[in-house]
């Protein structure tokens, strides 16, 4: 469902580009491992990167009791940022070159979660990275999750600029003899790199981890 933007979120610039549905919005999410987290205390502005995973309407991320970031998000307003660049696209001019990327902009407070439902968010973050080792690795004991604040960001205030295709050259450039299209960019799995005291055949998501290393045709 559409969202209609706020004066922080509505896209100006190549207004085409912009979303505002919460499908376009989550899968851009999903399909990351990092975040960019933006705020400012004292000392100035700041933009931490960080891991991140998504649960339903929210946006979560972790860290130290003791970090700065923990202890500023939980005080102010911030911004997170998600960009996957997916191509570059060359044009007949300069000035007419551009990128293919999906990109994700939120805005809003963290609040702390706490818990039982911290543990679960915890879990399910593992379960992004590797489905299934949740159940075969050491659970958190009571001292580490004590260290640890697990924060999250409503998405209610959000947009995404996404821009997918070739080059729009001026009609006047069309004449011009270069070579024109897009150089594709992609995240590329590699190998599993076994740890050498590991005796421990590899499992279903190691297996599968390396199976997409087979490139499409």
């Amino acid at each position: 469902m559409n969202q209609a933007p706020t004066d922080r979120t509505r896209i100006r610039r190549v207004a085409s580009n912009a979303h505002y549905d919460a499908a376009t919005l989550h899968a851009i999410i999903d399909d990351a491992y990092l975040c960019h987290v933006a705020f400012s205390d004292g000392k100035g502005a700041h933009c931490i990167p960080t891991a991140c995973w998504r649960d339903g309407a929210h946006l979560y991320i972790h860290g130290s009791n003791g970090s700065r970031m923990v202890k500023t998000l939980l005080e102010t307003a911030s911004c997170v940022t998600i960009t996957h660049l997916d191509g570059l696209v060359l044009a007949r001019a300069a000035f007419n070159h551009s990128m293919n990327y999906r990109s994700a902009m939120i805005y809003g407070r963290f609040d702390a979660v706490e818990g039982a439902a911290a543990r679960q968010a915890m879990e399910r973050f593992m379960e992004k990275l590797a489905p299934g080792r949740q159940g075969e690795i050491r659970p958190g004991s009571d001292k580490e999750y004590a260290a640890t604040t697990v924060l999250r960001i409503d998405l209610a205030e959000a947009a995404c600029k996404v821009r997918a295709g070739g080059p729009k050259d001026d009609e006047e450039d069309l004449d011009w003899r270069v070579w024109t299209g897009v150089l594709p960019l992609a995240r590329s799995a590699l190998a599993p790199q076994r740890d050498p005291a590991c005796t421990v055949a590899a499992p279903a998501y190691v297996r599968e981890w390396a199976s997409a290393l087979a490139l499409p045709e």
